[in-house]
């Protein structure tokens, strides 16, 4: 702890490095997702051939794929690219299982409703089934938020991981207290992470909030 307060400003360079190779790689992810998971949802045989192949992604090693990456794109190995492309891949993969799932949970007398009033297949997703899958996309996008923040420190490997390098530096030097200051930092800035989007999917279904002060009233009643 006190090696962490002593170079606090590293710790925050190397924060910064982390929290941009964590975001953007989520921000590519539900970019793609969102779009893919809508069209994907109600055609059976597109969506099993997706979340098989998004499957397969996933299970592919983070290392290996940071290792592997330049080669195929023609970055050079220390380019921060290559752990953004690696984990944009990681983000994709769940988040394109996510979205058709948040978007089953929606209520089928609501989606017949919006049919009944003339409402087109796009404006349908957009303006009223994509709202309120939001409960259940926020939960899954939590989850990819906090793996990529775990994920990144495994780029430390080959030079490249934010807070990750703080593992590799301690290492190096036999120095404990440089490795728990990284693992302090990682398991804070997830957790910090983790509960703005909480509060940030509180803040965009109001509903959700006002269905529980219901439940609770009713259980007391």
């Amino acid at each position: 702890m006190t090696w962490l307060l002593d170079n606090f400003d590293v710790v925050l360079g190397y924060t910064k490095t982390h929290l941009y190779l964590s975001l953007v790689p989520l921000l590519i992810g539900l970019l793609i997702a969102i779009p893919v998971g809508t069209v994907i949802r109600n055609t059976r045989w597109v969506r099993r051939i997706t979340l098989t192949v998004a499957s397969i992604a996933f299970t592919l090693p983070s290392l290996a794929l940071f290792v592997t990456i330049p080669a195929i794109v023609g970055l050079p190995v220390l380019d921060p690219l290559n752990v953004v492309i690696a984990l944009a891949v990681y983000s994709t993969a769940l988040l394109v299982r996510a979205v058709p799932e948040a978007l089953d949970s929606v209520p089928f007398a609501v989606v017949d409703s919006a049919e009944a009033m003339g409402y087109s297949t796009l404006r349908r997703a957009v303006t009223v089934e994509l709202p309120l899958a939001l409960p259940v996309l926020i939960a899954n996008i939590r989850v990819v938020a906090v793996t990529n923040i775990s994920l990144v420190s495994v780029g430390s490997v080959i030079g490249i991981g934010g807070l990750g390098q703080l593992f590799t530096q301690g290492y190096q030097r036999d120095y404990p207290d440089q490795i728990f200051a990284g693992i302090i930092s990682i398991v804070f800035l997830a957790l910090i992470f983790d509960a703005a989007l909480y509060l940030l999917g509180r803040r965009l279904t109001p509903w959700t909030r006002l269905s529980t002060g219901s439940s609770k009233k009713k259980a007391r009643a």
